[in-house]
Protein backbone atom coordinates (compact mmCIF):
# COMPACT_ATOMS: atom_id res chain seq x y z
CA UNK A 1 0.00 0.00 0.00
CA UNK A 2 2.77 2.41 0.95
CA UNK A 3 4.59 1.59 -2.33
CA UNK A 4 1.46 2.37 -4.34
CA UNK A 5 0.99 5.66 -2.50
CA UNK A 6 4.63 6.53 -3.14
CA UNK A 7 4.21 5.88 -6.86
CA UNK A 8 1.02 7.95 -7.00
CA UNK A 9 2.68 10.79 -5.10
CA UNK A 10 5.67 10.76 -7.46
CA UNK A 11 3.37 10.68 -10.48
CA UNK A 12 1.26 13.56 -9.14
CA UNK A 13 4.15 15.86 -8.29
CA UNK A 14 6.07 14.95 -11.45
CA UNK A 15 3.08 15.91 -13.60
CA UNK A 16 2.47 19.10 -11.61
CA UNK A 17 6.08 20.32 -11.81
CA UNK A 18 6.70 19.44 -15.46
CA UNK A 19 3.31 20.70 -16.66
CA UNK A 20 3.79 24.00 -14.86
CA UNK A 21 7.29 24.52 -16.24
CA UNK A 22 6.44 23.53 -19.82
CA UNK A 23 3.29 25.69 -19.68
CA UNK A 24 5.34 28.69 -18.56
CA UNK A 25 7.89 27.89 -21.27
CA UNK A 26 5.17 27.98 -23.92
CA UNK A 27 3.83 31.14 -22.32
CA UNK A 28 7.16 32.81 -23.07
CA UNK A 29 6.82 31.92 -26.76
CA UNK A 30 3.21 33.15 -26.77
CA UNK A 31 3.91 36.50 -25.11
CA UNK A 32 6.85 37.19 -27.43
CA UNK A 33 4.69 36.41 -30.46
CA UNK A 34 1.94 38.74 -29.27
CA UNK A 35 4.50 41.47 -28.53
CA UNK A 36 5.58 41.33 -32.21
CA UNK A 37 1.94 41.22 -33.41
CA UNK A 38 2.35 37.66 -34.66
CA UNK A 39 -0.88 35.69 -34.62
CA UNK A 40 -1.29 32.85 -32.12
CA UNK A 41 -4.44 30.77 -32.38
CA UNK A 42 -4.13 28.48 -29.32
CA UNK A 43 -2.50 28.44 -25.90
CA UNK A 44 -3.24 25.36 -23.77
CA UNK A 45 -2.20 23.70 -20.56
CA UNK A 46 -1.80 20.04 -21.50
CA UNK A 47 -0.90 18.29 -24.74
CA UNK A 48 -3.14 18.54 -27.85
CA UNK A 49 -6.30 16.50 -27.47
CA UNK A 50 -9.80 16.49 -28.92
CA UNK A 51 -11.25 16.74 -25.43
CA UNK A 52 -10.65 20.25 -24.13
CA UNK A 53 -12.08 22.98 -21.98
CA UNK A 54 -11.43 26.36 -23.55
CA UNK A 55 -12.51 29.94 -24.09
CA UNK A 56 -11.68 32.22 -27.02
CA UNK A 57 -10.37 35.69 -26.20
CA UNK A 58 -12.31 38.52 -27.81
CA UNK A 59 -9.35 40.86 -27.79
CA UNK A 60 -6.66 38.62 -29.33
CA UNK A 61 -8.66 35.71 -30.76
CA UNK A 62 -6.48 33.11 -29.05
CA UNK A 63 -8.24 30.04 -27.69
CA UNK A 64 -7.08 29.55 -24.10
CA UNK A 65 -7.81 26.29 -22.35
CA UNK A 66 -6.78 23.01 -20.79
CA UNK A 67 -6.71 19.41 -22.02
CA UNK A 68 -6.83 16.21 -19.96
CA UNK A 69 -3.26 15.23 -21.01
CA UNK A 70 -1.51 17.28 -18.35
CA UNK A 71 2.05 16.63 -19.46
CA UNK A 72 3.03 20.15 -20.44
CA UNK A 73 1.43 22.76 -22.64
CA UNK A 74 1.55 24.15 -26.15
CA UNK A 75 0.94 27.28 -28.17
CA UNK A 76 0.19 27.54 -31.89
CA UNK A 77 2.07 30.48 -33.39
CA UNK A 78 1.03 31.16 -36.96
CA UNK A 79 3.53 30.64 -39.76
CA UNK A 80 5.90 28.19 -38.08
CA UNK A 81 4.84 25.43 -40.45
CA UNK A 82 3.71 25.18 -44.04
CA UNK A 83 5.52 25.26 -47.37
CA UNK A 84 6.31 28.26 -49.54
CA UNK A 85 4.46 28.23 -52.87
CA UNK A 86 4.14 30.81 -55.63
CA UNK A 87 0.40 30.11 -55.80
CA UNK A 88 -0.30 31.13 -52.19
CA UNK A 89 -1.36 34.65 -53.19
CA UNK A 90 -3.72 33.36 -55.89
CA UNK A 91 -5.26 30.77 -53.55
CA UNK A 92 -5.80 33.41 -50.88
CA UNK A 93 -7.34 35.80 -53.40
CA UNK A 94 -9.83 33.13 -54.52
CA UNK A 95 -11.03 32.49 -50.95
CA UNK A 96 -11.26 36.25 -50.27
CA UNK A 97 -13.29 36.71 -53.46
CA UNK A 98 -15.68 33.82 -52.83
CA UNK A 99 -16.02 34.02 -49.05
CA UNK A 100 -16.50 30.26 -48.86
CA UNK A 101 -15.20 27.87 -51.48
CA UNK A 102 -14.45 24.19 -51.87
CA UNK A 103 -10.88 23.01 -52.18
CA UNK A 104 -11.85 21.29 -55.43
CA UNK A 105 -12.97 24.62 -56.96
CA UNK A 106 -9.74 26.30 -55.85
CA UNK A 107 -7.72 23.49 -57.44
CA UNK A 108 -9.65 23.73 -60.71
CA UNK A 109 -9.16 27.50 -60.91
CA UNK A 110 -5.44 27.19 -60.16
CA UNK A 111 -5.15 24.11 -62.39
CA UNK A 112 -3.32 22.08 -59.72
CA UNK A 113 -3.93 18.71 -58.09
CA UNK A 114 -5.74 18.06 -54.86
CA UNK A 115 -2.63 17.47 -52.75
CA UNK A 116 -1.05 20.77 -53.72
CA UNK A 117 -4.37 22.59 -53.28
CA UNK A 118 -4.74 21.31 -49.73
CA UNK A 119 -1.11 22.24 -48.96
CA UNK A 120 -1.85 25.79 -50.10
CA UNK A 121 -5.06 26.05 -48.07
CA UNK A 122 -3.46 24.36 -45.04
CA UNK A 123 -0.61 26.88 -45.09
CA UNK A 124 -3.06 29.80 -45.29
CA UNK A 125 -5.08 28.25 -42.45
CA UNK A 126 -1.90 27.94 -40.39
CA UNK A 127 -1.37 31.68 -40.98
CA UNK A 128 -4.95 32.30 -39.70
CA UNK A 129 -5.64 34.05 -43.01
CA UNK A 130 -8.51 31.66 -43.77
CA UNK A 131 -10.03 28.76 -41.87
CA UNK A 132 -11.53 25.32 -42.63
CA UNK A 133 -15.31 25.23 -42.95
CA UNK A 134 -16.83 22.11 -41.42
CA UNK A 135 -20.21 21.51 -43.04
CA UNK A 136 -22.57 19.64 -40.67
CA UNK A 137 -24.70 18.58 -43.65
CA UNK A 138 -21.68 16.64 -44.92
CA UNK A 139 -21.09 15.13 -41.49
CA UNK A 140 -17.90 17.17 -40.99
CA UNK A 141 -16.75 18.08 -37.47
CA UNK A 142 -13.92 20.33 -36.18
CA UNK A 143 -12.44 17.40 -34.27
CA UNK A 144 -12.10 15.17 -37.34
CA UNK A 145 -8.61 14.09 -38.36
CA UNK A 146 -8.73 15.53 -41.91
CA UNK A 147 -9.42 18.88 -43.52
CA UNK A 148 -13.00 19.47 -44.68
CA UNK A 149 -14.10 19.95 -48.29
CA UNK A 150 -14.34 23.76 -48.06
CA UNK A 151 -12.53 26.78 -46.60
CA UNK A 152 -13.78 30.25 -45.76
CA UNK A 153 -12.71 33.76 -44.84
CA UNK A 154 -12.35 34.98 -41.27
CA UNK A 155 -14.15 38.05 -40.00
CA UNK A 156 -12.10 41.14 -40.98
CA UNK A 157 -12.41 44.84 -40.27
CA UNK A 158 -11.94 47.69 -42.73
CA UNK A 159 -8.14 47.54 -42.28
CA UNK A 160 -8.11 43.78 -43.10
CA UNK A 161 -7.41 42.85 -39.45
CA UNK A 162 -8.75 39.53 -38.16
CA UNK A 163 -9.72 38.66 -34.60
CA UNK A 164 -6.09 37.52 -34.05
CA UNK A 165 -4.66 40.98 -34.89
CA UNK A 166 -4.12 43.73 -32.36
CA UNK A 167 -6.55 46.64 -32.61
CA UNK A 168 -9.21 44.94 -34.76
CA UNK A 169 -12.59 46.65 -34.85
CA UNK A 170 -15.36 44.89 -36.75
CA UNK A 171 -17.65 47.90 -36.49
CA UNK A 172 -15.55 49.95 -38.94
CA UNK A 173 -16.72 50.48 -42.54
CA UNK A 174 -15.54 47.72 -44.84
CA UNK A 175 -15.76 45.01 -42.18
CA UNK A 176 -16.97 41.59 -43.29
CA UNK A 177 -18.17 38.54 -41.36
CA UNK A 178 -16.64 35.08 -41.51
CA UNK A 179 -17.60 33.24 -44.69
CA UNK A 180 -18.32 36.45 -46.59
CA UNK A 181 -16.28 37.82 -49.51
CA UNK A 182 -13.72 40.42 -48.48
CA UNK A 183 -12.34 42.93 -51.01
CA UNK A 184 -8.54 42.98 -51.10
CA UNK A 185 -8.15 46.66 -51.99
CA UNK A 186 -4.67 45.82 -53.35
CA UNK A 187 -2.95 43.23 -55.50
CA UNK A 188 -3.04 39.58 -54.47
CA UNK A 189 0.73 39.66 -53.88
CA UNK A 190 0.51 42.74 -51.64
CA UNK A 191 -2.34 41.20 -49.65
CA UNK A 192 -0.33 38.01 -49.16
CA UNK A 193 2.64 40.02 -47.84
CA UNK A 194 0.29 41.86 -45.47
CA UNK A 195 -0.86 38.49 -44.14
CA UNK A 196 2.67 37.13 -43.98
CA UNK A 197 3.69 40.09 -41.80
CA UNK A 198 1.44 38.67 -39.04
CA UNK A 199 3.23 35.31 -39.03
CA UNK A 200 6.45 33.91 -37.61
CA UNK A 201 8.00 33.69 -41.08
CA UNK A 202 6.98 37.24 -41.91
CA UNK A 203 8.97 39.01 -39.19
CA UNK A 204 12.71 39.64 -39.21
CA UNK A 205 15.51 37.34 -38.07
CA UNK A 206 15.96 39.00 -34.67
CA UNK A 207 12.25 38.81 -33.85
CA UNK A 208 12.07 35.15 -34.83
CA UNK A 209 15.07 34.38 -32.62
CA UNK A 210 13.50 36.42 -29.80
CA UNK A 211 10.32 34.33 -30.02
CA UNK A 212 12.38 31.12 -29.87
CA UNK A 213 14.53 32.32 -26.96
CA UNK A 214 11.54 33.62 -24.98
CA UNK A 215 10.44 30.13 -23.86
CA UNK A 216 13.77 29.01 -22.36
CA UNK A 217 14.29 32.53 -21.01
CA UNK A 218 11.10 32.27 -18.94
CA UNK A 219 12.33 28.99 -17.43
CA UNK A 220 15.74 30.45 -16.60
CA UNK A 221 14.18 33.66 -15.23
CA UNK A 222 11.79 31.68 -13.02
CA UNK A 223 14.67 29.57 -11.73
CA UNK A 224 16.75 32.70 -11.12
CA UNK A 225 13.99 34.23 -8.99
CA UNK A 226 13.39 31.01 -7.04
CA UNK A 227 17.10 30.37 -6.39
CA UNK A 228 17.60 33.98 -5.28
CA UNK A 229 14.61 33.66 -2.93
CA UNK A 230 16.04 30.39 -1.59
CA UNK A 231 19.38 32.06 -0.88
CA UNK A 232 17.58 34.93 0.89
CA UNK A 233 15.47 32.69 3.14
CA UNK A 234 18.16 30.17 3.91
CA UNK A 235 19.90 30.66 7.27
CA UNK A 236 23.65 30.18 7.11
CA UNK A 237 25.87 29.27 10.06
CA UNK A 238 29.60 29.50 10.54
CA UNK A 239 32.11 29.45 13.39
CA UNK A 240 34.43 32.46 13.54
CA UNK A 241 38.00 31.41 14.32
CA UNK A 242 38.13 32.97 17.81
CA UNK A 243 38.91 31.40 21.18
CA UNK A 244 35.55 32.37 22.69
CA UNK A 245 33.44 29.49 24.01
CA UNK A 246 30.06 29.19 22.31
CA UNK A 247 28.69 26.55 24.67
CA UNK A 248 29.81 23.90 27.15
CA UNK A 249 28.58 20.32 27.00
CA UNK A 250 26.77 19.24 30.15
CA UNK A 251 28.71 16.76 32.30
CA UNK A 252 31.94 17.48 30.47
CA UNK A 253 35.38 18.18 31.91
CA UNK A 254 35.05 21.86 30.95
CA UNK A 255 31.68 22.14 32.72
CA UNK A 256 33.17 20.58 35.86
CA UNK A 257 36.04 23.08 35.73
CA UNK A 258 33.58 26.00 35.65
CA UNK A 259 34.08 27.17 32.07
CA UNK A 260 30.97 29.05 30.91
CA UNK A 261 29.47 30.13 27.61
CA UNK A 262 31.00 33.44 26.52
CA UNK A 263 34.36 32.88 28.21
CA UNK A 264 37.34 33.82 26.05
CA UNK A 265 40.27 31.48 26.64
CA UNK A 266 43.58 33.33 26.39
CA UNK A 267 46.01 30.69 27.63
CA UNK A 268 46.28 26.91 27.81
CA UNK A 269 48.90 26.27 30.45
CA UNK A 270 51.83 28.47 29.39
CA UNK A 271 50.66 28.73 25.75
CA UNK A 272 48.87 31.89 24.59
CA UNK A 273 45.91 31.32 22.25
CA UNK A 274 43.83 33.76 20.19
CA UNK A 275 41.97 31.50 17.76
CA UNK A 276 39.93 28.32 18.07
CA UNK A 277 42.52 26.48 15.98
CA UNK A 278 45.29 27.51 18.38
CA UNK A 279 43.10 26.50 21.34
CA UNK A 280 42.46 23.05 19.85
CA UNK A 281 46.13 22.58 19.02
CA UNK A 282 47.25 23.57 22.54
CA UNK A 283 44.69 21.26 24.20
CA UNK A 284 45.41 18.23 22.01
CA UNK A 285 48.51 16.92 23.87
CA UNK A 286 46.77 17.17 27.25
CA UNK A 287 43.62 15.43 26.03
CA UNK A 288 45.57 12.58 24.43
CA UNK A 289 47.80 12.00 27.49
CA UNK A 290 45.28 12.70 30.25
CA UNK A 291 47.40 15.49 31.73
CA UNK A 292 45.60 18.17 33.76
CA UNK A 293 45.96 21.70 32.44
CA UNK A 294 45.02 25.21 33.57
CA UNK A 295 42.96 27.49 31.31
CA UNK A 296 43.11 31.26 31.61
CA UNK A 297 39.74 32.81 30.70
CA UNK A 298 38.34 36.31 30.40
CA UNK A 299 34.79 36.79 31.64
CA UNK A 300 33.10 40.21 31.77
CA UNK A 301 36.49 41.94 31.71
CA UNK A 302 37.97 39.91 34.55
CA UNK A 303 40.60 37.21 34.16
CA UNK A 304 40.30 33.90 35.95
CA UNK A 305 42.04 30.54 35.90
CA UNK A 306 40.31 27.15 35.91
CA UNK A 307 41.73 23.63 36.03
CA UNK A 308 40.73 20.99 33.51
CA UNK A 309 40.86 17.84 35.62
CA UNK A 310 41.45 15.15 33.00
CA UNK A 311 41.40 11.39 33.76
CA UNK A 312 45.00 10.59 34.63
CA UNK A 313 46.78 8.77 31.84
CA UNK A 314 43.59 8.28 29.80
CA UNK A 315 42.98 9.82 26.39
CA UNK A 316 39.92 12.09 26.23
CA UNK A 317 38.32 12.87 22.89
CA UNK A 318 37.22 16.40 23.84
CA UNK A 319 36.88 18.62 26.84
CA UNK A 320 33.28 19.64 26.11
CA UNK A 321 34.16 23.04 24.66
CA UNK A 322 32.11 24.12 21.63
CA UNK A 323 32.93 27.10 19.41
CA UNK A 324 30.74 30.16 18.82
CA UNK A 325 28.27 29.63 15.95
CA UNK A 326 27.03 32.72 14.13
CA UNK A 327 23.93 32.63 11.92
CA UNK A 328 23.22 35.13 9.16
CA UNK A 329 21.19 35.71 5.97
CA UNK A 330 22.54 36.86 2.63
CA UNK A 331 21.73 40.37 1.48
CA UNK A 332 19.92 40.76 -1.86
CA UNK A 333 23.13 41.67 -3.78
CA UNK A 334 24.92 38.67 -2.23
CA UNK A 335 21.99 36.37 -3.11
CA UNK A 336 21.94 37.66 -6.70
CA UNK A 337 25.70 37.12 -7.08
CA UNK A 338 25.33 33.58 -5.71
CA UNK A 339 22.46 32.91 -8.15
CA UNK A 340 24.51 34.21 -11.08
CA UNK A 341 27.27 31.80 -10.10
CA UNK A 342 24.72 28.95 -9.85
CA UNK A 343 23.28 29.86 -13.28
CA UNK A 344 26.72 29.86 -14.91
CA UNK A 345 27.47 26.44 -13.41
CA UNK A 346 24.14 25.06 -14.63
CA UNK A 347 24.67 26.43 -18.15
CA UNK A 348 28.19 25.00 -18.26
CA UNK A 349 26.97 21.62 -17.04
CA UNK A 350 24.18 21.39 -19.64
CA UNK A 351 26.49 22.53 -22.46
CA UNK A 352 28.77 19.58 -21.71
CA UNK A 353 25.98 17.29 -22.91
CA UNK A 354 26.97 18.00 -26.53
CA UNK A 355 30.70 17.68 -25.82
CA UNK A 356 31.51 14.02 -26.61
CA UNK A 357 34.21 13.86 -23.93
CA UNK A 358 31.67 14.73 -21.23
CA UNK A 359 28.34 13.42 -22.62
CA UNK A 360 28.20 10.17 -20.65
CA UNK A 361 29.50 11.88 -17.50
CA UNK A 362 26.62 14.37 -17.68
CA UNK A 363 24.04 11.68 -18.48
CA UNK A 364 25.15 9.55 -15.52
CA UNK A 365 24.28 12.47 -13.24
CA UNK A 366 21.06 13.48 -14.99
CA UNK A 367 17.46 12.46 -14.35
CA UNK A 368 14.53 11.57 -16.56
CA UNK A 369 10.89 12.23 -15.80
CA UNK A 370 11.04 9.27 -13.38
CA UNK A 371 13.83 10.84 -11.34
CA UNK A 372 12.26 14.29 -11.48
CA UNK A 373 8.96 12.87 -10.24
CA UNK A 374 10.67 11.05 -7.37
CA UNK A 375 12.63 14.15 -6.35
CA UNK A 376 9.56 16.39 -6.59
CA UNK A 377 7.53 13.98 -4.45
CA UNK A 378 10.25 13.81 -1.80
CA UNK A 379 10.70 17.60 -1.86
CA UNK A 380 6.94 18.15 -1.50
CA UNK A 381 6.89 15.93 1.59
CA UNK A 382 9.86 17.88 3.02
CA UNK A 383 8.07 21.20 2.66
CA UNK A 384 7.50 24.19 0.34
CA UNK A 385 11.12 25.33 0.55
CA UNK A 386 12.50 21.99 -0.69
CA UNK A 387 9.90 21.84 -3.47
CA UNK A 388 10.83 25.37 -4.54
CA UNK A 389 14.49 24.37 -4.81
CA UNK A 390 13.65 21.31 -6.95
CA UNK A 391 11.35 23.36 -9.22
CA UNK A 392 14.13 25.92 -9.66
CA UNK A 393 16.69 23.24 -10.56
CA UNK A 394 14.37 21.55 -13.07
CA UNK A 395 13.33 24.89 -14.59
CA UNK A 396 16.95 25.97 -15.00
CA UNK A 397 17.87 22.67 -16.65
CA UNK A 398 14.79 22.78 -18.90
CA UNK A 399 15.65 26.31 -20.03
CA UNK A 400 19.27 25.57 -20.90
CA UNK A 401 18.44 22.17 -22.44
CA UNK A 402 16.10 23.91 -24.87
CA UNK A 403 18.87 26.28 -25.91
CA UNK A 404 21.13 23.44 -27.06
CA UNK A 405 21.62 23.61 -30.87
CA UNK A 406 19.75 20.35 -31.39
CA UNK A 407 16.52 20.23 -33.46
CA UNK A 408 13.70 20.16 -32.53
CA UNK A 409 14.77 22.11 -29.40
CA UNK A 410 14.43 25.89 -29.61
CA UNK A 411 18.21 26.09 -29.87
CA UNK A 412 18.06 23.80 -32.91
CA UNK A 413 15.52 26.09 -34.55
CA UNK A 414 17.79 29.05 -33.80
CA UNK A 415 20.64 27.12 -35.45
CA UNK A 416 18.52 26.70 -38.59
CA UNK A 417 17.68 30.42 -38.52
CA UNK A 418 21.39 31.27 -38.32
CA UNK A 419 22.22 28.89 -41.19
CA UNK A 420 19.50 30.48 -43.32
CA UNK A 421 20.85 33.92 -42.47
CA UNK A 422 24.35 32.89 -43.58
CA UNK A 423 23.31 31.17 -46.83
CA UNK A 424 20.69 33.90 -47.47
CA UNK A 425 17.96 31.48 -48.45
CA UNK A 426 15.60 29.07 -46.70
CA UNK A 427 17.15 25.75 -45.77
CA UNK A 428 15.75 22.96 -47.91
CA UNK A 429 12.97 20.78 -46.53
CA UNK A 430 15.12 17.65 -46.86
CA UNK A 431 18.00 19.26 -44.97
CA UNK A 432 15.69 20.39 -42.17
CA UNK A 433 14.12 16.93 -42.00
CA UNK A 434 17.55 15.32 -41.78
CA UNK A 435 18.59 17.68 -38.97
CA UNK A 436 15.37 16.94 -37.11
CA UNK A 437 15.91 13.17 -37.40
CA UNK A 438 19.47 13.51 -36.11
CA UNK A 439 18.26 15.64 -33.22
CA UNK A 440 15.46 13.25 -32.36
CA UNK A 441 17.89 10.30 -32.44
CA UNK A 442 20.16 12.10 -29.97
CA UNK A 443 17.23 13.01 -27.72
CA UNK A 444 16.00 9.40 -27.78
CA UNK A 445 19.50 8.22 -26.82
CA UNK A 446 19.61 10.68 -23.92
CA UNK A 447 16.13 9.65 -22.78
CA UNK A 448 16.97 5.93 -22.78
CA UNK A 449 20.23 6.42 -20.86
CA UNK A 450 18.80 8.67 -18.13
CA UNK A 451 15.66 6.51 -17.83
CA UNK A 452 17.84 3.45 -17.29
CA UNK A 453 19.85 5.33 -14.67
CA UNK A 454 16.68 6.39 -12.84
CA UNK A 455 15.21 2.90 -12.86
CA UNK A 456 18.40 1.55 -11.34
CA UNK A 457 18.64 4.42 -8.85
CA UNK A 458 15.02 4.74 -7.69
CA UNK A 459 13.46 1.34 -8.39
CA UNK A 460 16.22 -1.22 -7.73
Amino acid sequence: MSTALGILSALFWGVIVLSLLVFLHEGGHYLAARAFNVRATEFFLGLPCRLRLSRRSRSVGTEFGVTPILLGGYTRICGMEGASDELLSDALAIVMREGRVSAADVGRELNVGGDRTYRLLATLSDWASIRPYYDPELGERPDQGTYPAAFETLARDGAHRTEYDRGHDFSTPGSTAAGQPHPLGMSAGEFLELERSHTYLGVGFLRRVAMLVAGPLVNVALAFVLVTAAYLVQEYRYSPNVSTVGSVAQGSVAAAAGVEEGDTITRVGDTSVETWDELAEALAPHLSSGTDVELTCEREGAERTVLLDLPDGEATEDAGLLPVVVSYHLTLPQAVRATVSYTVRAATYVSQLIQPAHTMEVLDQSSSIVGISAMASQAASDGPFSLMVVVAAVSMSLGFMNLLPIPPFDGGKILIEVIQLVIRRPLGERAQTALNYLGLAFILFVFVVVLRNDIVRFVF
